[in-house]
């Protein structure tokens, strides 16, 4: 029976732990899309998402820790940037998943309501 190399399980562990973690509030998901436009300060953030600004914060905070945004203090402002454009690519892939599996199921419930009447049709033939 094949075991589950180490290393790649710890590392599995670390990606669960910093990016599915920081990923796992849409609102965060939101966060790194309008970062990827450029520096945004935590008002800027707070109204375009139409949150307060408490929020935004502790949502940043979790995505500094992560280390998925930066920070650069200007004054007496934050300006938070995605660390990583990759993010909002690996995030594009995952939604591309997803609109395939939409695509499938909507394809699924399709035949299934063209296959109905047939049924039905068969039935009161007999």
């Amino acid at each position: 029976m094949p075991t589950v190399d180490r290393a790649l399980e710890r590392e599995i562990a670390l990606l669960h732990n910093r990016v599915c973690f920081g990923l796992a509030d849409p609102k965060r998901v939101l966060m790194l899309y309008a970062l990827e436009a450029g520096p945004r300060c935590v008002g800027e953030l707070a109204a375009d998402l139409g949150l307060p600004q408490p929020a935004v914060s502790r949502h940043l905070r979790v995505l500094r820790e992560r280390s998925l945004v930066t920070v650069d203090r200007r004054g007496a402002s934050n300006f938070y940037t995605l660390a990583d454009h990759r993010m909002v690519e690996a995030v594009d892939l995952l939604r591309g998943v997803l609109a395939s599996q939409l695509a499938a199921e909507r394809t699924i419930e399709r035949r299934a309501r063209v296959a109905r009447p047939v049924r039905a049709a068969r039935r009161t033939s007999r």
